[in-house]
């Protein structure tokens, strides 16, 4: 079993192992005993069908004796016997091939007595009308014979044969059903002996691990009083410490008082300057609102210059494209008109089919006279655009000069609140020193308080510790003195 597992998986190993040694053998066991049944069942009914044979053949007999008498004496009560025999035989045979109907050899058995009974039955009727009939001799002529007893012979031979393998196979399923009783009771013992045996074992095995990591357990705790005492020496240093750090805090908040009186005197000369320089500083504010509010204009300005040039580009690309339009025409226009003087001349009377190109010719006149009027309207349009950017322009420069304007007075209120800044300046000198002296003597304070709240943090953490892990630990040694009771060495 490997020591470096947990409790709860070496306990769970042994009872899943013990579990499946369980149910190993309870599956055995069931198997066995399923087959006993089984066995015991083909047993009872092989003493069922010897019994059903030694009835049919006590019914043989006794329809025999029951003739013979008869036969003898003529006294027709002898029949009864034989008449009950008759009536009954025929179930008592079905019944015994029924239960035979798994065995093939004994189904052809049977039916060979079967055959022979029949004609036992009808030749001792035959005999049994023969004395009703008043001709005794007769019968007495079929007997002598000896064709009855021939008959009667071979059924009782055939009948022990049917009892015989019967019997055989009676002893081999008695044999069988010994075979599995000996193997049930061999797996339950073995079966019990071996899981016991193995949960003795895992149970040394556990409480043996188990005592070795308690063992080890009790090391660690060892180990933790030892931690307890370092503890404590902290514990000590940090109460000196926090002595230490009460006696730099007298000292520091003496400095802050007289800094802080220092302080305050500064501070009412820079609260009147201060006044000043706000008053200053919202006049200038006003005054860069309006500022901004021009330059917005102005950007607002500019912003429509631009979209006016944009447009004036877009109308020049239009221009350009008229153009290329024009003189692609002026060439076709040239080219038809060479075309049509040559076939006019050339054709004389027939001249009349170029009334086509001349008309042709007319067409792409009239598109270069419409194209000439759309570069006109486009030209006008440019030279619109180019009023407005003008007029744009003007406005624009019109808006600087307000931003410009407005501008100079704010420079004029930054320069009055640049004067009243050096007036504040000898006052933030003074406040400098002060506050100079003031940050030394407050990070004095803060590091001092800081390593006061450090220590007293410590102090509380580690004592509340050392009370809970020695709580703890004086639990534990008491559950492991219960749990081992030996001593740990």
């Amino acid at each position: 079993m490997n020591i470096n597992w947990t409790f709860g998986r070496k306990i769970a190993a042994g009872f899943f192992v013990s579990t499946a040694l369980l149910i190993a053998i309870g599956t055995v066991s069931y198997l066995s005993i399923n087959q006993l049944i089984t066995t015991g069942f083909w047993v009872s009914h092989t003493h069922k069908v010897l019994e059903e044979v030694a009835n049919f053949a006590g019914s043989l007999q006794e329809a025999e004796t029951g003739f013979r008498g008869y036969a003898i004496t003529g006294n027709p009560e002898f029949l009864e016997p034989y008449e009950t025999a008759r009536t009954e035989f025929p179930k008592i045979l079905h019944d015994v091939k029924e239960l035979t109907s798994d065995n093939p050899a004994q189904q052809k058995l049977f039916d060979q007595i079967e055959m022979l009974a029949r004609e036992k039955f009808a030749n001792q009727k035959e005999n049994i009308s023969f004395i009703k009939d008043g001709h005794p001799e007769q019968a007495i002529k079929n007997i002598s014979s000896g064709n009855g007893k021939r008959i009667m012979d071979e059924i009782r031979k055939l009948t022990d044969q049917a009892a015989s393998n019967e019997t055989n196979l009676l002893k081999k399923r008695t044999e069988e059903s010994d075979a599995t009783v000996s193997n049930a009771k061999s797996t339950i013992l073995y079966g019990t002996l071996i899981c016991l045996i193995f949960v003795i074992a895992a149970g040394y095995l556990i409480t043996r691990a188990l005592g070795n990591q308690i063992g080890a357990a009790v090391g660690h705790v060892q180990s933790s009083s030892a931690e307890l005492q370092a503890a404590a020496s902290q514990q000590a240093s940090g109460a000196k410490e926090q002595a230490t750090a009460m006696s730099e805090i007298s000292t520091t908040i003496s400095e802050l008082v007289a800094t802080s009186r220092q302080i305050a005197e500064s501070a009412q000369r820079v609260a009147s300057i201060a006044e000043q320089n706000a008053s200053a500083a919202r006049n200038g504010d006003v005054k860069v609102g309006n500022g901004q509010e021009s330059m917005s204009a102005i950007r607002r300005q500019v912003d429509m210059v631009v979209n006016h040039m944009l447009d004036l580009g877009r109308k020049s690309q239009e221009i350009g494209a008229v153009l290329d339009i024009v003189s692609e025409l002026a060439e076709q226009t040239n080219i038809l008109a060479i075309n049509a003087t040559i076939e006019a001349v050339g054709a004389g009377e027939a001249g009349k089919r170029f009334a086509v190109v001349a008309d042709e010719i007319r067409k792409l006149a009239d598109r270069v006279s419409n194209s000439t009027k759309e570069i006109r309207g486009q030209i006008e349009d440019v030279r619109s655009a180019v009023n407005t950017t003008v007029m744009a322009t003007e406005s624009s420069a019109k808006a600087v000069d307000a931003g410009a304007k407005q501008f100079a007075e704010i420079a004029l209120a930054f320069r009055q609140i640049g004067n009243l800044v050096g007036t504040t300046t000898e006052a933030a000198r003074e406040i400098e020193l002060s506050t100079k002296q003031q940050a030394t003597a407050a990070e004095q304070v803060r590091l001092a308080v800081t390593d006061i709240s450090q220590a007293t943090r410590e102090s509380e953490a580690s004592s509340s510790q050392t009370l809970q892990t020695a709580s703890q630990l004086a639990s534990l040694s008491s559950d492991l003195r219960r749990m081992i009771q030996a001593p740990v060495g």
